[in-house]
């Protein structure tokens, strides 16, 4: 008794939550099927009839419950429990019984809950699939209905749900079964019934199901089922099935027309009606299509639709090739919107489109009066003066035409009235710029593209948006350039491509147009005399550079692969390299080109060519810096020429240890080269390495004479002054002298010469013994080699004696006469070696 009332009251307490919305359904049938379950564990073998019929309600409803929330195969179970339940109490009732007409009762009474469970079953059943058993479940309660009339709509109902849900899944047979068991059911009992409307929605289904379940072999009964819902009720569905079944069925036009009429007084959409016009035509049938599409309008006269109906059949008449119809369609049209029948404007902006595309076929098709024609009435609806982007854009179309025909001023009156209504759109100054390079107005088309590439990156949000992306700009520069080019005008080509430069995204598009502006302007540059030259070549740095940076950039793009990267990056350093070797009377502009070169090779595979060509590219800009550097400039402006000097140097010197490991350099001069400009650099910038650097070129065995003197002259000129380096250095290059199987007497002379300057400066008489000595031995080694060769140059010799006896003087004149007597007879001893000049100095 405690569990029964424990269950009752969890039933109860159910019911209650549910109705709050407390418990999902999917909670509320677990409940009930816990409760239920307790009810029948307290059942008893003799339960009392209130038992009974509470256990009926519980199970029948838990039933329900899983059914409702998918699971049907938990429901069998509680409604099997149900119908036993049902019988147990008939059985009850029969026994306690007084006579047949009690019976009667009772077994009405017990038929209700039977039929409900018997339908609980049937879409049990259905939803696990069995459809024998569902047809089994519906029948017993069809059986019932005679019994119990009221029950007739419920189970039409049942019927036409399990038609619409087997059609859906394309089951068309078992769905014509359901939904024909669900119209016999409805007319069993009128009184009960789901109504015409409902009667007429189930045929419909019906006939759409045997449509597409099979037309041709089910076609009959697909009429037979259309008709029927028609004359149950009238419903544009229905007509527009029928004709849509008479069309499939191939039916002569008379029996179309005829089920046409049928419908001519149902009230029915503007949709409906173009849809109905939009089938027939679209199955051929133009003739009944545009006869039912005229009586249209009729039926809307005063509706805010008649616009589209018009519209629609313009479009139609122009699909089917009826141009002719098409144009006094819109003429009339035009009449009506300066006489009071003006469209809304969706209609007009619709109507707009269609004339516009109209146009564009003609223009496509190089029709383009034709084309002019349907621009023309667009333009029609447009008030004089009237302000419209879309009348500009309009204007542009017809300026186009009025180009390809030729009719040049009524191209310019076209965009004279795009520019009043749209003055900052890319698009007409495009058609200026058109017309200009037409008119070979240089000038004009230069400004016009110098305006294009200013709007380019500024697209207007109001442009259409079947023309404007984000590429116009771009698309419409490089339209622009290939006219100019066409057109031979190259200075208008080449502003074009500037801009277009600055808007291009695609890499391969960029490189092709600055490709063509190197191309350009070198050729410009070739026919220019020197003074108009400076500011293009400029420009030809300007578009390298950019290049320069794309390839930097194009990493990032995945249509741009390495191999195109690299063939770019080979075209513009070779094109800086021959450029920097051109210009070789410009050094800063030679420079530029080298480093250029240098930057864009990197881009490119180090193989050995490269590697050569990047060592000689620096090599190059160090020369011009130092070259720049020792001509007259600021300190600060040397400083920075010499600083750029090292940079070059440095990375050279990385790249040439590189390059050195692929071949042999013997005969290579580059190590030279580098040594002496970097010690230019250095000694120049006054910098604390450079005796560090020397240290380890003392210590080098194959060094030249030449090397040495060089560095020697290096290291005393302005701003540098090394006169220790240069003193070392000049000594080196002595001692090689020496050591010469044949010394060559000149440069001999030249290196002892400088030696000795360095050594004893002119006008000093106070210098050091040490200093008098270590500089009489060079003196010695002069008379030495003097003495076993008559090729050592006399004004040489003279020198030497000069300042032999001229040291002797300054010595005689601080009063050191044993030196002044000592020196002046070396200078004697040189006299002996004069030839013609003896005489006058003996």
């Amino acid at each position: 008794l405690q569990v029964e009332e424990s269950a009752v009251g969890l039933w109860n307490w159910t019911v209650t939550k549910h109705t709050g919305a407390v418990i999902s359904d999917e909670q509320r049938a677990k409940l009930r099927f816990v409760a239920c379950r307790l009810i029948c564990f307290c059942e008893g073998s003799d339960p009392p009839e209130g038992t009974i019929r509470r256990q009926i309600l519980m199970c029948m409803k838990t039933g329900k419950g899983w059914i409702d929330i998918g699971k049907s195969g938990v429901a069998d179970g509680f409604l099997e429990k149900a119908v036993s339940s049902i019988e147990k109490l008939y059985a009850k009732l029969r026994n306690g019984s007084d006579g047949e007409a009690d019976i009667q009762v009772h077994r009405a009474d017990v038929e209700k809950s039977l039929f409900k469970v018997l339908s609980y079953q049937a879409e049990s059943v259905f939803a696990q699939g069995d459809f024998q058993k569902a047809v089994m479940c519906v029948q017993r309660c069809k059986d019932m209905l005679m019994k119990l009339p009221k029950e007739t709509c419920y189970l039409s109902i049942l019927c036409y749900n399990f038609g619409v849900e087997t059609y859906e899944c394309k089951r068309y047979e078992q769905s014509s079964f359901w939904l024909s068991q669900s119209y016999d059911i409805g007319k069993m009992d009128m009184k009960h019934s789901v109504g015409k409307e409902m009667q007429a929605k189930v045929l419909r289904l019906l006939a759409t199901t045997y449509f597409e379940w099979d037309c041709s072999l089910y076609l009959d009964k697909a009429l037979k089922a259309i008709s029927l819902a028609n004359q149950e009720n009238l419903h544009p569905a229905g007509f527009f099935l029928k004709v849509k079944i008479l069309l499939k069925s191939g039916a002569s036009d008379e029996d179309i027309n005829s089920a046409l009429a049928e419908f001519r007084h149902l009230e029915m959409s503007s949709d409906f009606c173009l849809n109905t016009a939009k089938l027939l035509l679209e199955h051929g049938r133009e003739s009944v299509g545009f006869d039912f599409l005229k009586s249209v309008p009729e039926r809307f006269e005063s509706s805010p639709d008649r616009g589209k109906i018009t519209l629609l059949h313009i479009e139609f008449l122009l699909q089917n090739k009826r141009e002719l119809l098409a144009k006094q369609k819109i003429e009339e049209v035009i009449v009506g919107h300066y006489t009071g029948k003006q469209l809304l404007p969706e209609a007009l902006n619709q109507l707009h489109i269609i004339l516009w595309d109209k146009a564009a076929k003609h223009y496509e098709e190089k029709s383009y009066s034709e084309a002019l024609h349907w621009y023309n009435y667009s333009v029609s609806f447009y008030t004089p003066g009237q302000i419209d982007q879309n009348l500009a854009k309009l204007q542009r179309n017809m300026a186009s035409c009025y180009l390809h025909l030729k009719q040049v001023d009524k191209a310019k009156e076209a965009v004279k009235q795009a520019e009043r209504c749209d003055p900052n759109s890319i698009f007409t100054k495009f058609c200026v710029y058109k017309i200009a390079v037409m008119e070979n107005d240089t000038d004009k088309a230069k400004e016009a593209v110098i305006e294009m590439g200013k709007l380019a990156d500024q697209p207007s949000e109001d442009e259409d948006s079947l023309r404007m992306d984000k590429n116009t700009g771009s698309n419409l520069l490089s339209l622009a350039a290939q006219i100019a080019l066409e057109n031979d005008q190259h200075i208008v080509a080449i502003k074009a491509l500037e801009y277009l430069s600055e808007y291009l995204q695609d890499c391969r598009q960029l490189f092709a147009a600055l490709k063509c502006l190197v191309h350009l302007m070198l050729s410009k540059v070739m026919a220019e005399n020197a003074e108009k030259r400076d500011e293009d070549i400029n420009s030809i740095l300007t578009y390298l550079n950019l290049a320069h940076k794309k390839l930097a950039e194009s990493f990032t793009e995945e249509k741009f692969t390495g191999d195109m990267r690299v063939l770019e990056a080979h075209w513009f350093r070779k094109v800086a390299w021959n450029l920097a070797v051109q210009f070789k009377d410009s050094p800063e502009k030679m420079r530029d080109f080298f480093v250029l070169s240098f930057k864009l090779s990197q881009f490119c595979p180090s193989d050995k060519a490269v590697l050569i060509a990047q060592k000689t590219c620096l090599l190059m800009a160090a020369a011009v810096d130092l070259e720049l550097g020792r001509q007259q400039v600021t300190p600060s402006e040397q400083m920075e020429l010499f600083s750029q000097a090292l940079q070059h140097l440095q990375m050279c010197k990385d790249i040439w240890k590189v390059l050195k490991l692929t071949g042999d350099f013997a005969k290579d001069p580059t190590d030279t080269l580098l040594l002496l400009y970097e010690f230019e650099a250095r000694s120049k910038l006054n910098d604390p390495t450079l005796h560090n650097l020397m240290e380890s070129v003392w210590e080098q065995p194959q060094i030249e004479i030449k090397t040495l003197e060089i560095i020697a002259s290096l290291a005393m000129e302005s701003p540098a002054r090394y006169p220790v380096l240069c003193k070392k250095a000049l000594k080196s290059a002595l001692n090689l002298h020496r050591k010469q199987a044949v010394i060559d007497a000149v440069k001999f002379s030249k290196c002892l010469h400088s030696l000795i300057n360095i050594s004893l400066p002119t006008g000093l008489t106070d210098l050091d013994t040490c200093v008098l000595q270590e500089v009489w031995d060079y003196f010695e080694d002069a008379l030495s080699v003097v003495s076993s060769t008559d090729a050592y140059p006399e004004m040489e010799i003279l020198w030497l004696m000069t300042r032999a006896w001229n040291t002797g003087i300054f010595q005689y004149t601080v009063g050191k006469f044993k030196e002044a007597e000592q020196w002046c007879g070396l200078g004697m001893r040189f006299l002996n070696h004069l030839g013609s000049l003896k005489k006058s100095y003996e």
